[in-house]
């Protein structure tokens, strides 16, 4: 078989060009049998080894954890890691490291927390009143311009415990404490607890309410928080366990600060109050309901859960473990389903560049007792039977009760040190306010967000500059006005030396690395093009199981026998293949593939998976709850590439350039960043502040305002914008082309972006090797300036 395959197609040693008529199937490869669109099959493939990891993540996480059983406060120490690890990813801050960077020059010591009680419109402070507890309106401070709102019961009595009580995010405090109709009175936890002599704080959430009724636009509250959060490292999830952790301060600074705590929440609620008790060990119970289950589907729950990396390291009983030895109330109980979605229909759904796009966003829906409880024995596999104090608690044969459940509360409260039974009445207090909104304060409270996230986005330039390049260029931190500070730099060395662990923590902790084992390439070909000057060839690459690469290589025609020549990587935007880079009819593309073959380059047009709307954004989506991204495949896929181009005899693979457009644009400047064999990078229609881009809710040209949810990334706001990916791709040659009338991004966020990367090659002696291209047009390729900065640097012809 293998001498027979040498004869159809070659010993790879022995393959020379050129041919007088170029074979239907490359030598040294075997033929692509694939029809079709190869971006269906690519992008299936990507989902199926998707799959798989997470289906495998379960298995791998134990990596990750080292526990120390020994003792409780040996377990504690032995999980502080994972702990600071889950908090990051969920985008709690350290108010301890924070403080001085809204305080310059003031003091490091942290500010009491206060309670305090509001009235409004000249509503009377006390809300409520019965024979048991005072219902307060309070507000509480938790970050910079960030408070935590809601009402306090307050036990007429010494309390017998603190409790947090968390309502769903379609609930509100006032339905939970019975002041007002939507929960039924058994369910009404908040306020047995409070008649029974705990002091009770019932926070609100943000809600679920759409914000965009618009179907290009359609954001809930708690969306609109979440993507403009999560790229800047903070995430609505994180927000609200910081007000929680705010509240247990101001418990643990009250003249009560000797009783212990609890935390109990329904559903979203029961999210919240699950995580900020893995978050804090003061914490002392804890009730979820409504929401433990396994993660493992975590990817197809609303957007605003989806968590960095979550998979990778926790599922719901990893979390559990986070939370051992102290108690923790497990409740199976039903859920009001939820599905985000525009258009179920599928011949109403929206066509975006002819493609469906359904909106589907995720669904809740109430968990069965099956996937519960084996989630729930996951625990005592973690840890041991009876390190933690837990319990389970489902309806008759196991169906799922109520929220609030008396058999809960029950076990609950015993884990606080009440021994007594609960009594739980009927009653109901009257609210007192006239002119109270509940819409007001969810309003109210979401603005708070969206201003602090604001306020991350204004000093992000500077942040990332503390993170990047006042660390490698320290000299550019001390810069003054004196003409005397100035100090040349005559050799990138150190610049690049430096760079190095920049390049590991973009490609791992921002973009997601892939750490399997590449398979050989196993490259597969068939002739799609026979020109005047040049032949073009489909082909397919293996990667990894279920995925491979593919695309079209233009091979010229008058190449000389042992001729190495420099190859052009010409990558495509979304939702296109790279046949609309050969002969499009796209007039943002302008053939630039075949103009490229024509001038004498090889040329490589590789399908990127970021095609088929919905499909490419669930595929980034199930990626982040491993901690990775729709790059981690692109940068696999082209990795694969260059190692195999790099071996076709009339390559050289010392000078293979990358040119794309739009989502191409994107990948100029995330590929080349991490892979240092391409030789340099043009970044077209797609340079500029990508951390504005992304995050700035008051332009319109931000994806804040637009369908596209996928594009935040986990913290990249404060640590890499496109200046930084370009210090990365420094020394090598970058060329940023920018037509006036693209739309991506105005011409002063592109100007100043690049400015910080013209600052960089000039310090070094090296502003021939960049430049920017401003011409009049909009979102396209003109391939003028760029087939110069080509030629030149390719040293072609």
């Amino acid at each position: 078989m293998a001498n027979a395959e040498a004869q159809i197609f070659g010993n790879r040693e022995d393959i020379s060009f050129p041919y007088k008529i170029m074979p239907d199937v490359m030598p040294g490869t075997r033929p692509l049998p694939w029809q079709g669109d190869l971006s269906v099959r690519m992008l299936d493939g990507a989902h199926q080894f998707m799959d798989d990891e997470i289906n495998q993540s379960v298995l791998n996480r134990s990596r990750l954890w080292n526990r120390d059983l020994s003792s409780p406060a040996a377990y504690e120490k032995s999980i502080e890691p994972n702990r600071n690890r889950f908090m990051q990813y969920i985008g709690v801050e350290d108010k301890s490291k924070s403080l001085s960077t809204y305080s310059i020059g003031l003091s490091d010591k942290q500010p009491v927390v206060y309670m305090q009680k509001i009235s409004l419109n000249n509503d009377p402070e006390l809300v409520a009143e019965t024979t048991k507890y005072f219902v307060y309106q309070v507000r509480w401070p938790v970050l910079n311009r960030v408070y935590g709102e809601g009402i306090l019961l307050q036990p007429k009595i010494k309390p017998v415990a603190n409790i947090v009580a968390i309502p769903d995010a379609d609930q509100t405090p006032e339905q939970l404490a019975g002041l007002s109709h939507g929960i039924p009175p058994e369910s009404q936890f908040a306020r047995h607890l409070a008649e029974n002599g705990f002091q009770v704080l019932i926070p609100v959430l943000i809600s679920r309410t759409l914000l965009f009724q618009d179907q290009y636009q359609q954001q809930t509250y708690r969306e609109w928080i979440y993507r403009q959060a999560f790229h800047m490292g903070r995430h609505v999830i994180g927000y609200e366990v910081q007000k929680v952790l705010s509240a247990i301060d101001w418990f643990k600074q009250s003249a009560d600060k000797d009783v212990k705590i609890g935390v109990a929440g329904y559903n979203e609620g029961g999210l919240i109050a699950f995580y900020a008790a893995a978050s804090d060990n003061r914490i002392d119970a804890t009730l979820v309901s409504g929401y433990f289950d396994s993660r493992q589907k975590v990817w197809d729950e609303p957007i605003y859960r989806n968590v960095w990396g979550l998979l990778s390291e926790f599922g719901d009983a990893e979390i559990a473990s986070l939370i051992a030895p102290r108690a923790l109330v497990i409740e199976h109980s039903v859920i009001t389903e939820v599905i985000e979605d525009i258009e179920k229909s599928e011949e109403k759904r929206m066509q975006v560049g002819g493609l469906p796009y359904s909106g589907y966003k995720g669904k809740l829906q109430t968990s069965s007792f099956g996937s519960v409880k084996n989630e729930y024995d996951r625990i005592d596999a973690l840890i041991r039977p009876g390190f933690q104090p837990k319990h389970l608690i489902s309806g008759p044969k196991n169906t799922p009760v109520s929220f609030g459940s008396a058999s809960s509360l029950e076990k609950f409260a015993l884990s606080l040190g009440y021994k007594s039974s609960l009594v739980i009445s009927k009653d109901t207090s009257i609210d007192q306010r006239s002119t109270f909104d509940p819409e007001a304060r969810q309003i109210r409270q979401a603005k708070e967000m969206e201003d602090h996230v604001q306020w991350l986005l204004r000093d992000s330039d500077q942040e990332r500059n503390r993170f990047f390049l006042y660390k490698v260029m320290p000299e550019f931190a001390q810069r003054t006005w004196s003409p005397k500070s100035y100090h040349p730099y005559y050799s990138p060395g150190h610049f690049m030396e430096e760079g190095k662990a920049y390049r590991k923590y973009f490609h791992e902790e921002i973009l997601g690395k892939f750490d399997n084992k590449m398979l050989p390439p196993n490259p597969q070909t068939r002739k799609l093009y026979d020109k005047e000057r040049w032949t073009g060839y489909e082909v397919g690459l293996d990667v990894y199981p279920n995925l491979f690469a593919a695309g079209i290589l233009l091979i010229p025609k008058d190449l000389k026998p042992g001729e190495k020549r420099p190859v052009v990587v010409c990558q495509h935007g979304r939702n296109s293949t790279p046949h609309e880079l050969v002969e499009g009819n796209f007039n943002y593309y302008n053939d630039a593939a075949a103009k490229l073959a024509d001038q004498g380059f090889i040329v490589y047009a590789p399908q990127n998976p970021y095609r088929g709307e919905d499909r490419y954004r669930w595929l980034d989506r199930k990626a982040n709850s491993l901690k990775k991204t729709l790059f981690s495949f692109i940068i696999s896929q082209h990795d694969q590439t260059l190692q195999w181009l790099a071996t076709l005899p009339f390559v050289d693979k010392n000078r293979i350039a990358f040119y794309g457009l739009s989502y191409g644009g994107e990948t100029a400047m995330r590929v080349p960043s991490v892979l240092e064999g391409y030789c340099l990078s043009i970044c077209s229609g797609d340079f500029g502040d990508w951390t504005r881009k992304v995050v700035d809710t008051h332009n319109k040209v931000s994806f804040m305002n637009t369908l596209e949810w996928e594009m935040p990334y986990f913290n990249m706001g404060s640590t890499f914008s496109y200046a930084e990916m370009a210090y990365l791709i420094f020394p090598r040659p970058f060329m940023v082309e920018r037509g006036h009338d693209d739309l991506v991004q105005p011409d002063e966020w592109v100007a100043y972006e690049y400015g910080k990367v013209k600052y960089v090659y000039d310090k070094f002696n090296l502003e021939d090797k960049t430049t920017i291209e401003y011409f009049n047009g909009g979102h396209s390729m003109r391939n003028e300036g760029s087939f110069k900065f080509l030629h030149k640097h390719l040293r072609w012809p």
